[in-house]
C-alpha cells in the first residue's frame, strides 16, 4: 500500500483562506477512497472544529531546538495537528495578523512547519512509527520540505520521493536572504539554482528547483506558468524543469456541492429535472429584492473582489447590462475601491443589482443554484473551482480564457467539441470582450431550448475528486518507479 505524507498550511474545516484548503480536506480523503495510506500534516491554529484531540508525540526538531507536538482529532488518526502556539495561535490569520499585515516570522513558521515533515519523512518520529513512500508538498509555505530531503541525501541518507504543487505561483515566500542562517540553512544554496529569486530567500523557488516533480492545479496553467506574462519571475527555471512539471485539474466536493440535496436551496433540482432550479432564481429573487421575474437574465458572482478576478471589467459593463434590464448579485469582499462602486451601484439599481461585501456560505449556494450565468473573468487562475460548481448547478459560467477555466469550460460557440460544449468563453482581458461574452449568453438564453441543451450538458460533466486522485496515485507510482531506476 501506497504510504503518503501530505504537508498544507490549511486545510478544511479547520482553517481556510483561499482553494489550498479545500484540496487540503479533499484530495486526501480522495486517495484513501482508492486504497492509499495517507498521513496528513497541517499546523493547529487553535480552531474549535477540531472537537476533541489526543496527545500523539513530540518532534525535537534539529537545529532550532525547537520542541513541538504532533496531536490528532479522536478518531482520525490521519490527521496530524503541529501545535506550537507560539508560532500558529494567534489572534488573526495563518499567514497575516488582524490588521491584513503578513506576520513578521513567517520564515520561521513555516520552517518549523517543514522540518517537522521531513523528521516524520525520514522516520524520525518515534511516536508515531511510520514514513512515507512519497512526501506531497503544497505551495510555498511548504517549498523547504524538497529541499531539506535534498540535504538529508547529500549526506548519504535515504530519502522518500518529494512532489510539490503550485496552487498559485504568485505567492512565493520570499524573505531577506539574512533569513537562511536563523534557520541553518546553508549559505553556498544562495544562487539561481538554488534558493536565491532576484536577491531574495525564496520558499517557492526552494520547492520547484529541489522537487522530484512539480504539478499544478490545472494543465492549461502548467503550460502558462511557463511563459513570461504567467512565470512571475520563475518561468526559466519551470521551463528548464518541463519534463517533470504536470498539471493535474482539481476536483469539487460533490457531496457539499449537489443540487439534488443541498441544504442551503429552497427547492432540489437534477439533470433528469431541473424543474427546482427555476424555484432557486426566484427565492434568490425574492430574499434580494430583486424584480421577480422569470424571464429576466440574473448574472450571479462570487469573487475576491480584486483585478486578478476581473472586478474592474464587471464594473466597466454593469452600466450597460443594468440599462438592458438585466439582473445581477454580487458576492464576495476586496479592494475598497471595487467595494465602494459596487454598492454605490447596488443602491442606485435596487431592484437589478445587489452586493453583499461579506462571506456567506449560504448565499453563496443559493447564488450558484438562482442565477441562469455565473460571472468569472479571472485574468489568470490557476484552476478555479466556482466555475465547477456553475456548472454542476446548472449556471452556464461566462469564463476568460485561462488555467483551469480554459480546461473546464468549453464556449458555445466551439463547433469543434459540440459535445463539450457548456458556457462562454472570451480570449482577451478586457471589459469589450467580456461584454461581448455576456450579450451572446443572454441572447441564447432567450432560446429555452438551446439554453437547456447547454446546461444538460454542464450538469453531466464529472467535477468529482476521483479523476484527480487517480491520476496523482498514477503520477505517484511514476515518480518512485524514475527515482527506483535512478533517473
Amino acid at each position: 500500500m501506497l504510504r503518503t505524507l501530505f504537508v498544507f498550511s490549511e486545510m478544511v474545516p479547520y482553517s481556510k483562506t483561499g482553494g489550498l484548503a479545500d484540496v487540503g480536506g479533499a484530495l486526501p480523503l480522495a486517495l484513501r477512497q482508492l486504497g492509499a495510506e495517507v498521513r496528513v500534516l497541517v499546523p493547529y491554529y487553535g480552531c474549535p472544529a477540531t472537537g476533541d484531540m489526543r496527545w500523539c508525540c513530540a518532534v525535537n526538531v534539529p537545529y532550532t531546538g525547537e520542541t513541538a507536538e504532533l496531536w490528532s482529532p479522536v478518531g482520525e488518526a490521519q490527521i496530524l495537528f503541529l501545535r506550537y502556539p507560539a508560532y500558529y495561535e494567534r489572534d488573526g490569520g495563518p499567514y497575516q495578523d488582524t490588521q491584513g499585515e503578513d506576520w513578521p516570522d513567517n520564515d520561521r513558521r513555516f520552517a518549523l512547519l517543514n522540518r517537522v515533515a521531513v523528521e516524520i519523512a525520514q522516520g524520525r518520529v518515534s511516536g508515531l512509527n511510520w514514513r512515507p513512500d512519497i512526501v506531497h508538498a503544497n505551495d510555498w509555505q511548504t517549498g523547504l520540505i524538497p529541499y531539506l530531503l535534498d540535504l538529508e541525501a547529500r549526506i548519504g541518507a535515504a530519502r522518500p520521493a518529494v512532489l510539490f504543487t503550485i496552487h498559485n505561483l504568485a505567492y512565493q515566500g520570499r524573505f531577506a536572504p539574512g533569513a537562511m542562517a536563523p534557520l541553518h540553512l546553508p549559505a553556498a544554496d544562495f544562487h539561481w539554482l538554488g534558493t536565491e529569486l532576484y536577491g531574495a530567500f525564496s520558499f517557492m523557488k526552494a520547492g520547484l528547483a529541489y522537487s522530484d516533480q512539480i504539478t499544478t492545479v490545472s494543465p492549461t496553467y502548467a503550460e502558462e506558468i511557463q511563459s513570461s506574462a504567467f512565470g512571475m519571475g520563475l518561468d526559466g527555471l519551470l521551463q528548464t524543469r518541463s519534463e517533470h512539471l504536470s498539471g493535474i485539474l482539481n476536483g469539487i466536493d460533490a457531496i457539499h456541492w449537489n443540487p439534488g440535496a443541498d441544504p442551503y436551496l429552497p427547492a432540489h433540482y437534477s439533470l433528469q429535472d431541473r424543474l427546482g432550479k427555476a424555484q432557486c432564481k426566484a427565492q434568490l429573487q425574492s430574499s434580494l429584492g430583486l424584480r421577480p421575474d422569470p424571464h429576466v437574465f440574473l448574472l450571479g458572482m462570487i469573487s475576491r473582489l480584486v483585478e486578478q478576478k476581473g472586478t474592474d471589467m464587471v464594473l466597466d459593463i454593469l452600466p450597460d447590462l443594468l440599462r438592458r434590464g438585466m439582473q445581477v448579485v454580487v458576492l464576495g469582499s476586496g479592494d475598497k475601491s471595487f467595494e465602494r462602486q459596487l454598492l454605490e451601484m447596488a443602491a442606485a439599481h435596487p431592484t437589478q443589482m445587489v452586493a453583499r461585501i461579506t462571506f456567506d456560505e449560504g448565499l453563496s449556494h443559493r447564488i450558484e443554484a438562482g442565477a441562469d450565468a455565473f460571472l468569472m473573468p479571472s485574468r489568470f487562475e490557476p484552476c478555479g473551482l466556482n466555475q465547477m460548481y456553475s456548472l454542476r448547478y446548472g449556471t452556464l459560467p461566462i469564463v476568460h480564457r485561462t488555467g483551469g477555466l480554459a480546461d473546464t469550460v468549453t464556449d458555445a460557440d466551439d463547433f469543434r467539441h459540440p459535445l463539450q460544449r457548456n458556457g462562454f468563453v472570451f480570449d482577451r482581458p478586457h471589459s469589450d470582450a467580456l461584454h461581448d461574452a455576456v450579450l451572446r449568453a443572454e441572447a441564447l438564453f432567450r432560446q429555452p431550448a438551446l439554453w437547456s441543451h447547454l446546461q444538460d450538458q454542464a450538469m453531466a460533466g464529472d467535477y468529482s475528486w476521483q479523476h484527480s486522485a487517480r491520476a496523482y496515485l498514477q503520477l505517484y507510482h511514476e515518480v518512485l518507479a524514475r527515482r527506483a531506476g535512478g533517473h
